[in-house]
């Protein structure tokens, strides 16, 4: 083999040694693709069970903006996966282009070799090759060499064989990522579309809603004021059974339970199966008017009719109770709580034992709030109240 030969050899070892960084960014992108396609479906799924009208609500509103928000981050998780495309389809046609100029240089030695054996055989037969030798031993060689001649010529045409293979597999894999940009560029102009027609219904919405400000500000606080009764009575209901447990030491199973439920910070299971943060933690502002704030002991979580509530982790269930027409349940697991409230059924009762993601009652679907149906999830460590989106799986 010449020293061009092996040098393209070494070039394309290199090109084939290349960490397949793009194809497996190009999988977690379509990954990422279809979780959020599946977010702006349950979000579509909401919107449908709002009232059949055109009247503007917040719900209708915020869902319409959840919706904005994926369809956004869709846009971009697709300008990513064209881009990826794009560079793997750059590697593997510099790989095909590669292995093109390896086959054409060992069709040539074929010939080549072909060519002088065809000649060699017209000078001389390979019998009369070997019985014009002069001793044994050159008998024995010649014959070795004949031998080895036979074997080269059949690894030569399996170099080509599978050289030729290997061509045909990056022009499959090269099809088939032209493909796969075609379709997340169809797939980017349809979600741009959305995306414009959202907006458009976003800000007809937020006119419509500002244009009645008077009158829903008064509806939100009467919410407010049973938001804060709920609050109370969870508060004070949360520090009795904090301070009756300070009184005693944790049994070895709670301190287990609480340790696991700690260690699990950040990765908790939702609790419900599929929905979206509705209203998060903490002080902030109405999202349509400036001058209304907004201060949530826990997280709301919206979701789709008939929806469970499911436990975040193991625990006791300490306390069911009711407050304006809706249930609550608060499990304990160790030193910590979880509280679920706005529930119209329950499927626990109190001293019950409840196992991560097992459900504990079916959320409330309002008819006066555009049949929201939506969980309030607080966290409490003893007397302490968290926040919960820290301690969910993001």
């Amino acid at each position: 083999m010449t020293t061009f030969r092996q040098i393209v050899i070494w070039m394309l070892f290199a090109v084939l040694c290349v960490p397949a960084w793009g194809a497996e960014s190009v999988k977690n992108l379509q990954k990422k693709q279809r979780k959020l396609q599946a977010e702006i479906e349950q979000t579509n799924k909401m919107l449908k069970q709002t009232k059949k009208d055109e009247t503007a609500t917040l719900n209708k509103l915020q869902l319409i903006g959840e919706n904005i928000k994926n369809q956004k981050q869709l846009i971009t998780t697709l300008d990513n996966e064209i881009t990826a495309l794009n560079h793997e389809m750059k590697q593997l046609s510099n790989t095909r282009d590669s292995l093109q100029v390896v086959l054409e240089g060992y069709k040539k030695d074929y010939a080549e070799m072909v060519r002088q054996s065809h000649y060699a055989r017209m000078q001389q037969s390979p019998l009369l090759f070997l019985l014009s030798s002069d001793s044994f031993q050159q008998l024995a060689r010649r014959a070795r060499y004949l031998q080895e001649f036979a074997h080269f010529r059949q690894e030569q045409v399996r170099r080509i064989e599978n050289t030729q293979a290997e061509i045909d597999i990056q022009n499959d894999l090269l099809q088939a990522n032209k493909d796969d940009k075609q379709t997340a560029l169809s797939s980017r102009k349809r979600e741009q579309e959305h995306l414009q027609r959202d907006e458009r219904k976003q800000q007809n919405m937020l006119n419509q809603l500002k244009s009645k400000e008077k009158d829903l500000s008064q509806k939100l606080k009467q919410q407010q004021k049973k938001v804060a009764e709920l609050n109370k009575k969870i508060d004070d209901i949360v520090r009795k059974q904090a301070a009756q447990s300070s009184k005693t030491s944790m049994t070895k199973e709670q301190k287990l339970i609480a340790g696991g439920f700690e260690a699990n910070k950040g990765r908790l299971p939702w609790p419900v199966e599929k929905g979206m943060i509705s209203g998060h933690f903490g002080k902030q502002q109405h999202p349509v008017y400036s001058l209304v704030t907004i201060d949530n002991k826990g997280i709301y979580l919206q979701t789709t009719a008939g929806a469970k509530a499911r436990a975040v982790y193991k625990g006791d269930v300490t306390s069911c109770f009711m407050i304006a027409n809706t249930y609550a349940v608060i499990i304990q697991h160790g030193n910590y709580r979880t509280v679920y409230s706005n529930l119209s059924k329950l499927s626990v009762k109190q001293g019950d034992k409840v196992e991560p993601k097992q459900a504990i009652g079916t959320i409330f679907t309002d008819p006066e709030q555009d049949q929201k149906t939506e969980l309030y999830f607080q966290i409490y460590k003893d007397r302490d109240i968290l926040n919960p989106e820290l301690w969910i799986a993001r």
